[in-house]
């Protein structure tokens, strides 16, 4: 796969390292607020209040993206991004420092919203400032830097909250002084932050022209196109139903943390490793099981945290649910990461940016919902005492309750999105994982098919090398002394040369997109009888250049049909049979392209944009399923290519003789690599 190219040291650029220390302290104030404000507020009251003050700051702190989000996007774009950054920190730091000089719950439901609304007008003026400061092809580098800052700054707010209530709680005796002093340092950020900004002269004066819908109109003109598509629909699911759940977890836990007998510290503790275990989940998950297919684990990954949270909900041991959280954290990164790269990759560039603006503005509305409705749940659960045993009592609260149903919301959805992506349907789920635990790939046995050979695909855009390399891989494996089979698509029957000289015709005109898709299909059983599998079956290596990959790219991506429909048809149409490996030469549509003195036929004579829509069906392709892609980037030399085609290869190549042979000779043949 083409590689991003690493050139070194975005943060070397002193204009951006000064703005993402602004934005790592932005992020560092945000997240300890959080943590400050809700501790404040339950110092504030007492009683069941508590559920409904902290739920209060929540609100509070959700409600302005919902009402002002768009207008402060559009407003914020035409004033000084400058000067609207460096008043935006300096507002958030008088109003983070009148709360504990207040102290009254009233006012800091006024001064949290009030800095939210800030907020909104600094985070665009951030936003649209970044690409100005780097070189474009250093832009995703940064972005991916922010990113890191943004949720990375999280266990360290978190732990230095919990370092803050301990030195607290041993000066100050009363626990509202202890939120204080945690507040107090949140201030002071975002005023090294508005210093940091108002040194950064480079940031340039020109107005942009921003026009941000309304969250209602994201939400209905991304429904039209989510509610079309399987592969978004259950990553909407997936991941707005454990926003959701998570949104449940974060408004009960500070008085579920007090309840088993925790103060600030232990909340900070807590929080952290949620964020902690997310960024486990992320790095470890996806290459700990790099073979198993990225749209189950999507699903299994919610379920898994909503089995955590039940967890979580019935053991009532602090140090034991610190730990549960961790793993609830590590369910829902593996969720994000996967979903954040399926949206990328399978949703094309024109809808791409209108489906993740749905996403956030249902999140939205959902954690709002949510954590509006927490204390009101807890409040009417109330308290009580399950007596087991002689002496055992249990303690069953309106918290508990509260995880408890935010666990069965995660693990509904992730029901929900597992059946709707999964794109291994009748390969048992246990054998699967544990055959990517092991590194391998699970291949369930096909019957009647006799001693069955191996089955590679070449797959890739025009010019990329597919014919070249499938050639020069026959060559080396005939020399190994297998017995090889190469063929093409389409045009390999005497049928199908028909519908080749059809299909690739320049001078075929008028033929739709549907009636191109079936065209192919029908290539493609013929091709499967006649060819493929009489070859498999005598244990023979079929090497083909294009199989049904091709379709799901060039009908699907290319001529934006609908891709399970086309893999239905084609799934028919051959009865099921899957190379065992399929080999991507991925290369840019104008490399590729330009490979040709001249557009030869009808599929390589169209625009630039659907030979952009094809690379990236074949990206997806092999994103979603890794486990049976080899992806290569085609701009490398040709002896370079062959060599990782050769690597792969070699590791699921059988005995060059039958078993059958080698019982007669008793003798093993020397194969020369």
């Amino acid at each position: 796969m083409t590689r991003t190219g690493s050139s070194p040291g975005v943060l070397s650029i002193k204009p951006f390292r000064r703005l993402w220390i602004a934005l790592s302290l932005s992020s560092f104030g945000d997240w300890l607020s959080i943590l400050a404000l809700t501790a404040l507020a339950g110092s504030l009251t007492k009683g069941s209040a508590e559920n409904y003050a902290i739920g209060g700051v929540l609100v509070v702190k959700l409600l302005p993206a919902l009402v002002f989000g768009p207008l402060a996007g559009a407003v914020a774009d035409r004033f000084d991004r400058r000067t609207t950054m460096v008043i935006a920190d300096i507002l958030r730091f008088s109003l983070f420092l009148s709360i504990p000089l207040v102290g009254r719950l009233d006012w800091l439901y006024i001064a949290t919203f009030l800095i939210e609304v800030v907020t909104l007008f600094w985070i665009p003026a951030k936003e649209a400032t970044v690409p100005n400061l780097v070189p474009k092809d250093q832009l995703e580098k940064a972005n991916q830097i922010s990113l890191i800052s943004t949720y990375g700054s999280a266990p360290v707010a978190a732990a230095t909250f919990s370092v803050l209530a301990l030195i607290s709680g041993v000066v100050f005796a009363n626990q509202r002084q202890q939120a204080n002093l945690a507040l107090y340092i949140n201030a002071v950020t975002f005023l090294v932050s508005a210093a940091t900004i108002f040194s950064l002269r480079e940031i340039p004066r020109q107005r942009g022209k921003v026009s941000v819908p309304s969250i209602l109109k994201q939400i209905v003109a991304g429904w039209r196109f989510v509610g079309s598509t399987p592969l978004v629909r259950g990553l909407t699911v997936g991941i707005v139903g454990a926003f959701a759940a998570g949104g449940a977890v974060i408004g009960i836990a500070k008085v579920y943390v007090k309840a088993l007998g925790g103060g600030d510290a232990a909340y900070g503790v807590v929080f952290g490793m949620v964020f902690v275990g997310m960024a486990i989940g992320m790095f470890l998950a996806p290459r700990i099981l790099k073979d198993f297919s990225r749209r189950r684990l999507f699903g299994l990954a919610i379920i898994g945290a909503g089995l955590a949270l039940v967890l979580i909900a019935i053991i009532q041991n602090l140090v034991i649910v610190a730990l549960l959280t961790a793993l609830l954290g590590a369910g829902a990164g593996i969720a994000w990461v996967i979903g954040y790269t399926l949206i990328g990759l399978e949703v094309e560039d024109s809808l791409r940016g209108r489906t993740w603006a749905f996403l956030q503005s249902l999140v939205r509305v959902a954690l709002l919902l949510t954590v509006a409705a927490v204390p009101f749940i807890a409040g009417a659960v109330g308290q009580h005492r399950l007596k087991y045993g002689k002496n055992g009592v249990y303690h069953f609260d309106g918290p508990n309750a509260v995880l408890l149903l935010g666990a069965v919301v995660a693990v509904i959805v992730g029901l929900l999105a597992y059946k709707q992506m999964d794109d291994r349907k009748g390969i048992p789920l246990s054998r699967d994982l544990m055959a990517a635990l092991r590194g391998e790939e699970y291949t369930p046995e096909q019957p009647g098919s006799g001693e069955r050979g191996v089955f590679l695909a070449f797959e890739g855009g025009e010019g990329a090398g597919k014919t070249t390399q499938a050639r020069l891989l026959a060559i080396w494996l005939r020399d190994q002394g297998f017995d090889v089979v190469t063929t093409r698509e389409p045009g390999s029957s005497k049928m199908g040369m028909r519908l080749r000289a059809i299909l690739l015709d320049k001078e075929t005109t008028g033929l739709s997109s549907r009636a191109e898709t079936l065209l192919y299909a029908a290539d493609r059983a013929q091709h499967v009888a006649e060819v493929i599998r009489p070859a498999l079956q005598r244990g023979a290596i079929v090497v083909t250049d294009r199989y049904v990959d091709s379709s799901l790219a060039y009908q699907g991506g290319g001529r934006e049909l609908k891709v399970k429909e086309i893999a239905e048809v084609n799934r028919w149409a051959t009865g099921g049979l899957t190379p065992d490996l399929t080999i991507i030469l991925d290369v840019p549509s104008e490399v590729g392209l330009g490979r040709f003195a001249s557009p030869a036929d009808r599929i390589e004579s169209e625009p630039r944009e659907f030979h952009e829509r094809v690379r990236r069906g074949f990206r997806a392709l092999a994103e979603a399923e890794p486990h049976r892609y080899l992806v290569i980037d085609g701009t490398q030399p040709q002896q370079e290519i062959s060599r990782q085609i050769h690597d792969r290869v070699r590791a699921i190549l059988p005995d060059p003789v039958p078993a059958t042979a080698e019982a007669v000779t008793s003798t093993m043949p020397v194969i020369s690599d």
